[in-house]
C-alpha cells in the first residue's frame, strides 16, 4: 500500500467513529440513561459485528510492506514503539484515573486490575494487546515461509468457527477471534492495490448486501454479535467489504478532514473513553438526562477532545504521548530477507 491509498484512512475514520459511538452508548446504558432497550441492543450488535474486525483487516494490509522494508526484527521493534509503549502508558494513565474516581464512574476499577495489564488487558486496550499478538504470529509465520500464511489462515478460520468449543484463555481467544481478519488483510493487499475503483452501482449493491446480511443475521436468524461462528464470520466479511467499497469510491471527493480523522484514529482510540466518560459525568452533575444530548455531546467529545489534545501535543512538542523509540537501544540482528513463496 502507498500514499495513494487514502481510502484506508477513510475506513479508519469510519471505524473510529463507530468505536466512539459504541463506547459512549454503552456508557450511557450502564449509567442508567433511559433509552429504547431493543433499539440499543440492535445498534450495539450491528456496530460490534464488524468495527473491530475492520481495524484488524486494515492493519493486515500494511504488514507485508512493513516486513519487507524493516525485516522481522525491525518490524517487531517498531511495534514495541507504536503498540507496546502506548498500551502500557495509556492503560496506566486511564486505569489510575478510573480507579481514583471510581465513585463517580460506572465501573469499580481497582488498582490491582490496572497493574495486571501485562496479562489482563482491560477496557479498550485489549485491541492493542490482541493486535500485538497478531503481529507476533504473522512475523513468526513469515520468518518460516510466506507459503505458511494461507494454511495458518485456514487453521485460524477453523478455530474461529469452533469458538464455542474453545477454552476461555485470553491469549488464545485474542488470536482465534481476530487473526483471521488480520491475515485476510495481508492476503488481500495485492488484489486491492490492483483492483479498479468500484462504480456507484457497485457501491450501492454492496450497501444493499450489508443491509440484507445484517437483517438476516439479527432478524431472521435472531443472532447477536457474540454468537460467534460461520454466520458472524460471513457478516463481518460482508460488512468489511462494504466499508472498503464505500471508502475506495468516496475517497477522491470526501473532505480532507475525514482522512485526518483516520490518521488520528490511534490518538482518538487511546483517549476517547476518558473524554466521553468525563463529559457524561459533567452532564449528569448538571442534571442533564436527555439521551439525545448525552449521545451527541459524548460522541463529539470522544472525537474532538482527543483531536484537540493531539494538536496541543504537537504544538508543544510532546513527542512521546502516543509512541516512543523505546526499541532504539535494542540490538538489531543483521537483516534477513523474508522467505518467498518457494522458501
Amino acid at each position: 500500500m502507498d500514499n495513494r491509498d487514502v481510502w484506508v484512512d477513510h475506513a479508519k475514520a469510519l471505524g473510529i467513529v463507530l468505536v466512539v459511538y459504541g463506547h459512549v452508548m454503552r456508557g450511557l446504558h450502564s449509567a442508567g440513561i433511559a433509552m429504547p432497550e431493543t433499539l440499543f441492543r440492535l445498534a450495539d450488535s450491528i456496530v460490534y459485528s464488524f468495527h473491530m474486525p475492520l481495524f484488524f483487516f486494515l492493519a493486515g494490509l500494511f504488514f507485508y510492506q512493513s516486513i519487507e522494508a524493516k525485516g522481522p526484527c525491525g518490524l517487531l521493534y517498531s511495534k514495541l514503539d507504536t503498540i507496546v509503549y502506548p498500551y502500557v502508558l495509556w492503560s496506566l494513565l486511564q486505569g489510575l484515573i478510573e480507579a481514583t474516581l471510581a465513585d463517580y464512574t460506572n465501573g469499580a476499577v481497582t488498582y490491582g486490575e490496572v497493574f495486571a495489564l501485562l496479562w489482563a488487558p482491560r477496557a479498550q486496550f485489549w485491541f492493542l494487546y490482541a493486535l500485538l499478538l497478531c503481529f507476533l504470529l504473522a512475523i513468526a509465520v513469515f520468518c518460516l515461509s510466506r507459503r505458511l500464511l494461507l494454511p495458518t489462515t485456514i487453521v485460524m478460520a477453523i478455530l474461529y468457527l469452533s469458538s464455542p468449543l474453545l477454552p476461555e484463555w485470553a491469549l488464545l481467544r485474542y488470536l482465534t477471534d481476530n487473526f483471521i481478519f488480520f491475515a485476510l488483510g495481508i492476503l488481500g493487499v495485492t488484489r486491492l492495490r490492483d483492483a479498479t475503483v468500484p462504480s456507484g452501482r457497485q457501491v450501492l449493491a454492496m450497501l444493499g448486501l450489508f443491509v440484507v446480511a445484517q437483517s438476516v443475521f439479527h432478524g431472521v436468524l435472531g443472532l447477536h454479535y457474540g454468537d460467534q461462528g460461520l454466520w458472524s464470520l460471513l457478516l463481518a466479511l460482508i460488512s468489511i467489504a462494504a466499508v472498503v467499497a464505500v471508502c475506495r469510491w468516496s475517497a477522491p471527493v470526501a473532505p480532507g478532514f475525514v482522512a485526518y480523522l483516520g490518521t488520528a484514529s490511534m490518538a482518538i482510540y487511546l483517549m476517547h473513553i476518558l473524554a466521553g466518560s468525563g463529559v457524561r459525568v459533567l452532564l449528569k452533575v448538571a442534571g442533564v438526562d436527555s439521551l439525545l444530548v448525552h449521545a451527541t455531546v459524548g460522541v463529539a467529545a470522544g472525537i474532538l477532545l482527543p483531536l484537540l489534545a493531539l494538536a496541543l501535543a504537537q504544538r508543544l512538542g510532546l513527542r512521546y504521548l502516543f509512541a516512543a523509540p523505546i526499541s532504539r537501544g535494542l540490538p538489531l540482528p543483521a537483516r534477513r530477507a523474508v522467505p518467498r513463496a518457494g522458501g
